[in-house]
């Protein structure tokens, strides 16, 4: 009985702290201050292991296809170059102004290869999923309410060869008709 009460007691002092900095406005939402570094790494694990988990079970299609090329590179250009850049561009009025900050996809990063434990399609999976499926409250659109699944992998395509292209190359493969 004692276990209970103690039990009970936890219960209502998390509830209560929970108010109280849900209702007191202590928390500073501004997009531009940042986190500390506790919240920060928390959310950045929940959201990475989330979409891991969520993606682990697609399947990649070929990829290597030009038309999907070209179809995603006039996507990327569209609707994501703005956010997540361009080669040769470091940031833009999006990028500075979002919170957290969205990956520059234009430059190559571990982090979104997604190889760890030797798996080569993971990182295609995830941006397969949050493409499609989006980020809350991050500004990542859920373009699959829009989108059908070819062009989203189309856009993943693109992303996938995107560090490697020049600036010149990009115009080229963006370029709409």
């Amino acid at each position: 009985m004692k276990i209970f009460k103690l039990l009970l007691l936890l219960i209502a002092l998390a509830l209560g702290t929970t108010a109280t900095v849900m209702y007191s406005g202590i928390v500073n939402v501004a997009a531009d201050e940042p986190h500390s570094d506790f919240v920060y790494w928390l959310l950045e694990e929940t959201r990475n292991n989330s979409i891991k988990k969520a993606a682990q079970h697609i399947e990649v299609p070929n990829l290597e296809d030009a038309e999907l090329l070209l179809m995603g590179g006039a996507d990327y250009e569209f609707m994501c170059s703005s956010c997540h850049l361009k080669p040769g561009q470091s940031e833009s009025d999006m990028s500075l102004g979002l919170y957290p900050a969205p990956p520059n996809l234009a430059v190559s990063n571990d982090e979104h290869k997604g190889h760890e434990h030797g798996d080569e399609n993971q990182a295609d999976r995830n941006n397969f999923w949050v493409i499609k499926h989006g980020i809350k409250a991050s500004g990542m659109p859920a373009w699959g309410k829009t989108h059908d699944d070819q062009r989203i992998w189309a856009m993943v395509a693109f992303i996938k060869r995107l560090p490697t292209l020049s600036p010149e190359q990009y115009q080229i493969l963006t370029a709409v008709e």
